[in-house]
Formats: C-alpha cells, structure tokens, sequence
C-alpha cells in the first residue's frame, strides 16, 4: 500500500538514474555471436541485456570500435547495416549519456543494439569508418545532445543552424525562447523579436 499524500503536499520523487538492462532469463540461451564476441573481444563487453526480445551489449566505452568491427566482420554475426544513433541523457549519473548503436544484419536477419556510457566533457570512439551510415547519425546525436565523437570525419551540427545555442534533446534544455533564451510571457517575446534580437 502507498503512503498518503498529504492535499496540498507534493511528493519528492528521485529522479532515474538510468535503465535497469535487465539481464537474460536464465533459460534463455545466448546468441553465439554474442559469445562469439564475448570470447574474441575479452573484457569489452561488460554486460548483457535482454528486454522485449532484443538483444543489448553494454560496452567499454574505449574498446567499442573492436567490438563494432568484429561484430561486422564475423561470420555467425554479419551486422553490415547500423540503422540507427540515438542517445539517452541521465543527468544524476556521473556518466551521463549512453549512446545506443541499432545493428541489423541483412545476411542473417537478426539484430543488436550496442550501448556505451559517456559522461558529459567525454568523447565516444566513432563508428563511421566501421558503418559509413554512422556518420551522419552520430552528428545528430552531437546536434541533439551535445555528444562528441573522436575521430568523426566531419562532426558537425546536422538539423540545427550551426549558431544555434545548447543541445535540444538534453534533459536540462529550457522549453522555452530560442536557444536558451528563456521568456515566460509571450509579449516579453514579442518585444524581443520586434526589437530585432531573434528571428
């Protein structure tokens, strides 16, 4: 039974400090190519999560290039096709952001997702010279979140304008003004634009 609140009161509820990852049920066997690369890249992948029938691989931030490469590369794996970059913002966590690579192997139809933790003044290892397709996802995730890529090819802002302030998709982005010009009334708004400030 919850406790009561209180009319009037608010209840102080902690902010998440992160997915769970939750591991496999034990009676579920393990794709070979995870083993595969568990064996062929020792100590790069620090965990493994199963959630809704998918597949995830948490790995060292500084070894993920070996295991993208492997798991490219190997036969029982064949993952030529990164579909998708995103990333996800934990602000409490020291290592605030995991940056979530989608794999699709289009030989054997099965997929993976690597993940990786950053934290904010960190930088990820890019993936575009193991998927080309990483480059141009990989900018968004730096558009959006801020999130460098060492070793990218041309990291730079892809949906923003290039003068454009802060990173869109992190949590502490103010809702509202352009930028991160903050404006609680909508003729405060006006003024500005009027005065020529904003476009």
């Amino acid at each position: 039974m919850s406790d009561p609140v209180t009319p009037g009161s608010a209840r102080t509820i902690p902010p998440p400090t992160g997915p769970t990852d939750p591991p496999p049920p034990a009676d579920l066997p393990v794709p070979a190519f995870i083993t595969t690369a568990q064996s062929a890249v020792a100590g790069a992948i620090e965990r493994i999560a199963y959630w809704v029938g998918d597949w995830s691989l948490i790995v060292s931030l500084t070894r993920l290039p070996e295991v993208a490469a492997h798991l490219r590369d190997t036969a029982g794996a064949q993952f030529d096709l990164c579909s998708d970059v995103t990333a996800t913002d934990w602000p409490p966590r020291a290592e605030r952001f995991d940056v979530i690579y989608t794999l699709y192997s289009t030989r054997l139809k099965h997929r993976v997702r690597l993940k990786v933790r950053v934290a904010e003044t960190g930088s990820v290892p890019s993936v575009a010279s193991v998927w080309p397709a990483a480059n141009w996802l990989e900018r968004e995730v730096f558009d959006l979140f801020g999130i460098r890529f060492g070793g990218h090819p041309d990291l730079r802002r892809i949906l923003m304008p290039d003068e454009w302030q802060g990173h869109p998709q992190r949590k502490d982005y103010p809702l509202e003004g352009p930028g991160e010009m903050l404006l609680e009334n909508p003729v405060d708004w006006l003024k500005v634009k009027r005065a020529g400030e904003i476009e």
